[in-house]
């Protein structure tokens, strides 16, 4: 495509994408599927460059003030995801100077908004958890695109195998420092043309997400349930952990989500995985298992928070009241997802926000309410599963090991929170 076209092109998807009127992933795969002739290059520069304009919103908008033409024009010359050279052969001369004049704008002479490009709302919680340095170390992580992490399915697959397979496919590959089924590839290859992806022995995954999983630590043979299932990413991790054994129930409330995961389950070799949607959380299947569970997980619909590096319209989509109302649901969900666990069985509670009005609070109001379920360090239940630096990876209680609490800019995962109990015998 001739650059002039293509930055017209990522102008337009800017445009699409700052409406706000649907998630910004949705809004490029519509995009993309109603110009079929764009290449895999194309779709890429198109795509990081509006997720660029996203993540750095207050800055671009700032400089743009002393750039002239569409505004969309000006903030996807700013973020675009290609070579300085490129983009500028579709520049006029006075666009060129403006933006070199941009690119000459040093950091510390910015405004602490166009800095840390946050919603005011989100500054002041997030700087009471980390501190100044740390919230700043956030901020910036947050501004990076996300790395691109895979599950190894641990039923069919050794990992070492698949990163030697994937290395023969020219994809370069680490494992993860935390999850021992993870490996973080390089760039954003084809993965869905590979075999090991036809054949269920990948599936992606943010290392954060496998540990959810991991800290459910489910076993052969037990009765589990992955409450809040979505697209069951999760549910094929703890699949594979009770070796297609047991029974694994995905509950979703929406059985659109669900659908999403009867072509990944087909492809994981899972026997022992049943999806069903529900209508709310009292539904009737939820009555009949109560006290039945071994296991339980809720990984409760939440503001999404952690998640800004891959989806960084959700700063600009959320706000406190809709925090609030998220909150409600969320302790209403876990009241009812605790009544399935047996006597001695175990209780996850997890979120990808890193809000604590989502995470401790609603962990903590529950532990207060219901004295027949007992605390359990997330940080010894992780060690005790051989974890490689499994203290880092919590915060809270008198030890600092109580929740698992992982930071984008600390672990290089998404945000992600959880609380674990176990149901007194």
């Amino acid at each position: 495509m001739h650059p002039k076209a293509l930055v017209d092109a990522c102008a337009e998807l800017v445009r699409l994408t700052l409406s706000f009127e649907h998630p910004a992933d949705a809004v490029v795969s519509r995009y993309f599927r109603e110009h079929r002739n764009l290449g895999p290059r194309e779709r890429a520069t198109l795509a990081e460059t509006a997720y660029t304009v996203l993540r750095k919103k207050l800055l671009f908008e700032q400089l743009a003030r002393s750039g002239s033409g569409p505004k969309e024009r000006r903030l996807a010359i700013l973020g675009f995801a290609g070579a300085r050279d490129f983009v500028k052969s579709a520049l006029s001369e006075q666009e060129k100077a403006w933006l070199d004049a941009c690119a000459a704008v040093r950091p510390e002479e910015l405004l602490a908004p166009h800095r840390h490009n946050l919603p005011e709302w989100l500054v002041a919680p997030l700087k009471a958890q980390l501190g100044e340095a740390g919230f700043w170390a956030l901020a910036d992580g947050l501004t990076q695109p996300a790395p691109l992490d895979l599950r190894v399915n641990a039923l069919k697959e050794k990992r070492d195998q698949v990163q030697k397979e994937l290395a023969q496919a020219a994809i370069k590959s680490e494992v993860t420092p935390y999850s021992p089924w993870g490996l973080r590839v390089q760039g954003k290859p084809a993965l869905s043309k590979l075999d090991a992806f036809t054949r269920g022995a990948i599936e992606v995954q943010d290392e954060g997400s496998q540990l959810l999983a991991l800290l459910l630590d489910a076993k052969r043979g037990e009765m589990v349930v992955d409450f809040c299932a979505g697209a069951g990413g999760k549910t094929l991790a703890i699949g594979a952990a009770m070796r297609s054994t047991g029974r694994l129930y995905a509950f979703d409330v929406s059985a659109h989500r669900l659908e999403a995961l009867k072509p990944r389950l087909a492809r994981s070799g899972l026997s022992n995985v049943h999806p069903a949607a529900i209508a709310h959380e009292r539904d009737e299947r939820i009555k009949r298992l109560a006290g039945k569970i071994d296991r339980v997980l809720v990984d409760a619909p939440c503001s999404g928070l952690g998640t800004l590096r891959r989806n960084p319209d959700l700063k600009w989509r959320q706000s406190p009241q809709a925090v609030r109302e998220l909150t409600a649901k969320q302790a209403a969900i876990l009241e009812s997802a605790a009544r399935l666990v047996k006597p001695g069985g175990r209780l996850v509670y997890a979120t990808c926000s890193v809000l604590p009005e989502e995470n401790e609070a609603i962990a903590e109001a529950f532990g207060a309410a219901h004295a027949d379920f007992e605390s359990q360090d997330a940080g010894a239940l992780l060690a005790q599963l051989k974890l490689p630096q499994a203290a880092s990876l919590c915060s809270g209680g008198a030890d600092g090991q109580r929740y698992l609490r992982l930071w984008p800019q600390l672990h290089q995962t998404d945000g992600f929170f959880a609380a674990v109990w176990q149901r007194k015998a």
